[in-house]
């Protein structure tokens, strides 16, 4: 007697019945017991190393690393820090010399930055005149290089830049000195005149003004019946019954008399246009030697950025710088 064997359906090739995935089961961490990934019975899994861990795909027996969650923040290979000193100012300027370059360029090459060379190319009309710079030094010692280039620059002979750039330097140092020096002293006195109303003698070039003060302008004195004065003609302002009595005892020079010495637009010009030398005489005799010749020999009372006083108290006389041709310590 045949038995019927029960025969068990195939599925349909075209069946759309989804495959199931198989299961992931992180193993635990390394120290802690794992179950088995292979069938009993089966090669005993390899030791993995201490610290890593694992994931087990279920059905595969496969293992792989879990995904690395953070990268290195560094990229490449590390440089190696460099422990040369910082150049000095020799080699900077012999670099300089040597490629005919500005002293800026020459220290960028040494500090690792762009090479005198390659600035040339990409410089070259400022590097032909640096070039010329170069020259002027070589042919006229102690010709400094950025004198060379201005003198390159503005097409002047050396000497006549020089002369030039001299006086800038001397106009900007009066303009220190000037701020260095306070104006009270002087400015209360030239007030007073007009306060008190009282009757000046202004002394010019050539002759004597009388006549009360009523304003001051920066260039100016505003007088009551005369009108204007610019400021470069005055050589003196005092009391008029101070410069009477004073006036027969001056000593003075016949040829400035006769022709007073100019005054120059440039203070630079002036033959006394720094007022920090005075300060030390305060209370000491001078010796001021005006431009129109006369000469006043009294106390030195106050210094202020553009002028002096000298004179016994109620008898002070203000002298402008400007109206100096030269001054002296009284011993």
């Amino acid at each position: 007697m045949v038995r019927p064997i029960p025969v068990t359906p195939k599925a349909s090739p075209n069946s759309s019945a989804p495959r199931p995935r198989p299961a992931v089961v992180p193993t635990p961490a390394a120290g802690a017991a794992s179950p088995a990934a292979t069938p009993a019975g089966g090669p005993e899994a390899p030791p993995r190393p201490e610290g890593i861990r694992t994931e087990v795909i279920r059905g595969e027996g496969v293992r792989r690393p879990p995904a690395r969650t953070s990268t290195s923040p560094m990229r490449g290979y590390p440089r190696t820090p460099s422990h040369r000193a910082p150049p000095t100012p020799e080699e900077i300027a012999a670099l300089a010399r040597r490629e005919r370059v500005p002293n800026r360029i020459a220290k960028g090459e040494l500090d690792g930055k762009m090479k005198c060379r390659v600035w040339k190319k990409l410089h070259a009309e400022e590097a032909k005149r640096f070039d010329q710079a170069w020259v002027l030094v070589e042919a006229n010692p102690g010709l400094e290089l950025a004198d060379a280039f201005g003198v390159v620059q503005s097409g002047l002979p050396v000497a006549d830049f020089l002369a030039r750039r001299a006086r800038a330097r001397k106009r900007e140092a009066i303009k220190v000195a000037r701020a260095t020096v306070a104006p009270e002293a002087i400015d209360g006195f030239v007030n007073r005149f007009i306060e008190e109303k009282l009757e000046a003698a202004f002394v010019l070039g050539e002759r004597t003004v009388l006549d009360q003060l009523k304003a001051v302008a920066p260039v100016s004195f505003e007088l009551e019946r005369s009108g204007k004065l610019e400021k470069l003609n005055v050589v003196a302002v005092a009391r008029r019954t101070t410069w009477d009595r004073l006036l027969p005892t001056l000593a003075r020079d016949a040829k400035l008399s006769h022709k007073p010495a100019p005054v120059a637009r440039q203070p630079a010009r002036r033959p006394v246009n720094d007022p920090r030398p005075f300060l030390e005489f305060l209370g000491k005799a001078v010796s001021l030697q005006l431009r129109n010749g006369l000469t006043l020999a009294a106390p030195l009372r106050a210094v202020g950025p553009f002028d002096v006083l000298v004179g016994e108290e109620g008898e002070e006389i203000f002298v402008p710088l400007h109206a100096l041709v030269g001054w002296a310590q009284l011993p």
